[in-house]
């Protein structure tokens, strides 16, 4: 396929994708995330359990860590989720579709418990033919006899029986409370161990008319047995179905199983949930299917099969969360000494693929610690405010268009080509997040600004390769294939690398981190189709056309400027200007740490009920005007759905107890009023959303990426190349961080999102820069390397300024209209940018020079290079030395010449003069002209050029123009 054709397909390809990607923007939804849009939130208070007889920080620190996974698991992205004083829990999920399904997996214990159903049912005594001793006389079919038809009768039924625990065996500590309506017996609420939790969530936390409790005595337990177990279906539907009444003498629990995984039946084919045993369960196991299996045969006739022994067998039953899961049969004839526990077991059911891989990451999960009662569930509003989030919006419009007008400004054609190229890539990434649907938050939002740099930058880093090969003398055509060519490896490395990251972190991660990454992977990748691919396939079209063959339209002009600066020279003043910034951030770091928000740390959670309707922006500026601190950084939203009335506000923050029981309360009793007085304000103490547990893989996360990249960096480049890149990093993360410790300024959770985004801009910008040096190493044979760098910055440093400063001009933009709550976000963003683009050429790339030039090759370049010119210059085009020598060398060799000359022959070429020390490398161009920043031949001093070189350099010129013309109707 020809260039053209093929150019032609990638341009119908892109317009197919924008018309389908104008269809997704049309059709679906924007997900958003709690700090964007709001959502529900839950507040869960633990109460002890047989397992865990007293609820304290442990068991609460594990309940958090098991709701996390389990809501990463069911794909609800962004939950926050914090603890609220001693006992209590706090979670918070956006609105998602999956969010129903969530709220009805979080509370539940998923503790799992196997019994021997035989010896522990009681049969309904309303059933006719059902016998009074399923043990001695089974029956194949338990749930036509043994059953209750639905919760209220059961309960009913177990209300009278004797309550009792023999040996400590039952699951529960004391009875258990249901609440039925005593028209319909409709389940109100519960089961509870707490008779008062029953009425939590009613008005006044009182009972409600015409309504009873009924308790099961400690001893006896009631659970459900449906026709296809579901982890979805809530307590008040499995209440309409079928139950059976069990002893709760549980043979095994949970704790006793090891790696279940959804599996498939070898037999049937039908999806199920396989599992193993500790060596304990293991024990057990097999104890207690060998009393099934002695049990089963002693009702059997002698002698008969294993297929005809199924209906004397009796059953095992796995029960999950009062829901029986599986009643496997115990086979005596197959199993007549029980079933060994080193084989494992299964739960089989109606089961799809898709709810046998539910239930077994629930088992892998783990149960709960404690029991967790939902004493409250509520609507809250976005945790920015509708007014910063469109300020922020509106500010991100504004320095967006700006940046857009300066690349149109600088690249004049190609300035538009790159804004089409961002436009089409805006248009596909928002597609995308809607089609996923990836949940946008503020540390999400924090990937597209750094996914919106890398596309930009991409175009910037070819669109400046076109403009060299343009200068160097290359047609139109031929500077944009070179430019294409030479620029893709670079943009592939650092992409590559981006997205390194981006895997770890969303594999390893959780939490912010998680979307972060996932926004950074998704976006970098449509970064590459659209950099790379679309305006390639734009300029490769339209290259021909009569407005692209000046190189004034593409800002190609004779460059009047040119970087002329001995970067590795003084490398020295930068190294001890970032030294004594990193000492003095050292310093503050050690006396005054950070400033960690309620993200990392408690603080306070206020809950008012107002009088008059206000919104989030004024309870804001009345805690503001009170003098109340942090309140620029405090999270309040609007609550509906609870007892605290129509205008509910709750605010979380570092506040101290003055603050909490004076000021605030003073404030906003005085603004909008207390509705019922002291009784519509509260108060708590709440722990960290950003707990140690997703610190702790954040770091594990970040560090191995960064083992990975340097892996990368050491095979695609040198291995000498891998460790100033992680110089780079570490400088950058610390002085945003002694910058921080130094204007004290909050960490929230913004802010790793923003620290995210500085690791990856850094290692983007240093891998930019170091390919410019790889690429030049090669060409100058006989440089310095120091030579060789100060060149490649002078190639680049444009570059980086352009790319740098824009991003820079984005968020400072953001930073002084963006409003209060995303001023901690857009500062640390502006400092990280601007200290990567510093380290990068400033920091990296000089001690990449003095590694490097410790070289025993490097070493000799450089002394040669110095005994030859008494110095070294600074860029390899001044290595023309000994000027003087050379002449005087070729005096006697001219003289010679014109005195063994005849009259009338025409005088003999002038001796070729030597090579300076640096000679242009060859490289492949095919029109012969040097490379930019190469040094060009040096005319011998006092040995003017005589007529045959003359003619000799002509049919040069000549022969280049001939191959450039040929070389440009080829392309």
């Amino acid at each position: 396929m020809g260039s053209r054709r093929r150019n032609l397909l990638v341009l119908l390809v892109v317009l197919m994708l924008c018309a389908a990607s104008g269809i997704v923007l049309a059709t679906q939804p924007t997900v958003l995330g709690l700090d964007l849009s709001g959502g529900t939130q839950l507040v869960y208070q633990a109460r002890p359990t047989p397992q865990t007889p007293t609820v304290d920080a442990a068991a609460i620190d594990r309940s958090i860590d098991i709701i996390r996974e389990r809501t990463d698991k069911l794909g609800v992205a962004e939950p926050e989720i914090s603890r609220l004083g001693q006992t209590g829990l706090i979670v918070g999920l956006p609105n998602v579709q999956n969010a129903q399904q969530a709220i009805q997996q979080i509370g539940k214990t998923s503790q799992l418990h196997l019994y021997d159903f035989e010896a522990n049912v009681i049969p309904n005594p309303k059933v006719k033919g059902a016998p009074k001793d399923p043990a001695k006389s089974p029956d194949p079919n338990p749930t036509q006899l043994y059953a209750f038809p639905n919760l209220y009768s059961a309960v009913n039924f177990t209300a009278h029986r004797p309550a009792g625990c023999p040996n400590g065996q039952c699951t529960t500590k004391g009875s258990t409370f249901y609440l039925f309506n005593k028209r319909t017996h409709k389940l109100e609420a519960g089961p509870a161990e707490k008779r008062s939790d029953l009425f939590l969530l009613f008005k006044g936390e009182r009972q409600p008319p015409n309504t009873q409790v009924i308790s099961v005595p400690q001893g006896t337990t009631v659970v459900a047995a449906p026709n296809s177990p579901s982890l979805t279906a809530s307590v008040a539907e499995l209440a309409k179905g079928p139950q059976f009444v069990l002893r709760d003498r549980a043979a095994l629990s949970g704790n006793e199983i090891t790696g279940p995984k959804q599996s498939f039946d070898p037999v049937t084919n039908q999806p199920n949930v396989t599992f193993g045993f500790t060596s304990s369960g293991k024990t057990a196991f097999q104890n207690v299917t060998r009393k099934i299996a002695l049990r089963g045969q002693a009702t059997a006739p002698p002698g008969i099969s294993s297929a005809e022994a199924d209906q004397y067998s009796q059953h095992f039953a796995i029960v999950l969360d009062n829901q029986v899961f599986s009643s496997p049969i115990i086979n005596f004839v197959d199993n007549p000494g029980g079933i060994p526990g080193n084989t494992g077991a299964e739960i089989s059911g109606n089961f799809t693929i898709g709810t046998a891989q539910d239930l077994a990451q629930v088992l892998q999960i783990g149960a709960l610690p404690v029991d967790l009662q939902l004493i409250s569930q509520s609507t809250v509003s976005a945790t920015l405010g509708a007014q910063a989030l469109h300020q922020g919006l509106l500010a991100g419009a504004v320095g967006l268009a700006a940046i857009v007008l300066f690349l149109i400004a600088y690249y004049r054609l190609l300035g538009l080509v790159a804004v089409l190229g961002l436009a089409i890539y805006a248009l596909l990434f928002y597609a995308l997040i809607k089609l996923i649907p990836i949940t946008l938050t503020l540390p999400g939002i924090a990937g597209l600004i750094l996914t919106i740099g890398v596309a930009a930058d991409a175009n910037i880093v070819i669109f400046e390769r076109i403009k060299e090969e343009v200068r160097a003398g290359r047609s139109i055509l031929s500077a944009i294939a070179q430019g294409y060519r030479r620029g893709i490896a670079t943009i592939i490395d650092a992409n590559v690398i981006t997205l390194f990251t981006a895997f770890i972190l969303f594999v390893l991660a959780t939490a912010g981190v998680k979307g972060f990454a996932f926004t950074l992977g998704v976006g970098t990748i449509v970064s590459l189709f659209t950099a790379v691919l679309f305006t390639q396939a734009f300029l490769g079209t339209f290259s021909r056309a009569r407005v692209l063959r000046s190189p004034a339209a593409l800002g190609a002009r004779k460059r009047h400027f040119q970087w002329n600066f001995d970067f590795t020279g003084a490398s020295k003043w930068f190294f001890s200007m970032s030294g004594a910034i990193l000492a003095i951030g050292a310093m503050s770091l050690a006396t005054s740490q950070l400033n960690f928000g309620i993200d990392f740390t408690s603080g306070a959670r206020v809950q008012a009920s107002l009088q008059k309707p206000a919104t989030v922006d004024q309870v804001r500026g009345a805690l503001s005007h009170a003098g109340v601190s942090g309140t620029s950084q405090a999270e309040i939203q609007s609550v509906s759905g609870t007892n605290l009335g129509p205008h509910a506000f709750q605010i979380e923050g570092k506040f101290n107890s003055n603050e909490v029981n004076n000021q605030i309360k003073s404030a906003l009793d005085q603004r909008f009023g207390l509705r019922g007085g002291s009784q519509g304000y509260n108060s708590e103490v709440v722990g960290p959303t950003f707990g140690a547990q997703i610190a702790r893989s954040a770091v594990i996360a970040i560090i191995f990426s960064l083992l990975v990249i340097s892996a990368y960096v050491a095979i695609r480049f040198e291995a000498k190349y891998a460790i100033p890149v992680l110089i780079a990093l570490a400088h950058d993360i610390l002085i945003t961080a002694g910058v921080y410790s130094l204007t004290g300024r909050e960490v929230t959770s913004g802010t790793v999102a923003a620290f995210l985004t500085i690791l990856g801009y850094s290692m983007y910008d240093t891998i930019i820069v170091f390919d410019r040096v790889r690429e030049n190493v090669p060409r100058m044979p006989r440089a310095a390397f120091s030579q060789i760098v100060n060149r490649s910055m002078s190639e680049v440093l444009t570059r980086s300024l352009i790319t740098g400063l824009s991003t820079v001009f984005l968020v400072t933009v953001l930073f002084i209209f963006g409003g209060a709550t995303l001023k901690d976000f857009a500062f640390a963003m502006m400092v990280g940018v601007l200290s990567g683009g510093y380290s990068s050429i400033f920091i990296a790339s000089p001690v990449l020079t003095h590694w490097k030039e410790r070289e025993p090759a490097y070493r000799s370049r450089r002394a040669r290079i110095a005994e030859a010119m008494g110095y070294v210059p600074r860029f390899p085009e001044e290595n023309v030395v000994a000027r003087v020598e050379d002449a005087e060398r070729r005096q006697p060799v001219a003289a010679a010449a014109t005195t063994a000359a005849a009259p009338a022959a025409p005088p003999p070429p002038a001796a070729e003069p030597e090579a300076p020390l640096e000679a242009p490398a060859v490289d492949g161009r095919e029109d012969g002209a040097p490379e930019a920043g190469e040094p060009a031949e040096a005319e011998p001093v006092g040995s003017p050029a005589t007529p045959p070189r003359r003619e000799k350099a002509e049919r040069r010129r000549r022969q280049q123009q001939r191959r450039r013309r040929k070389h440009g109707r080829r392309r």
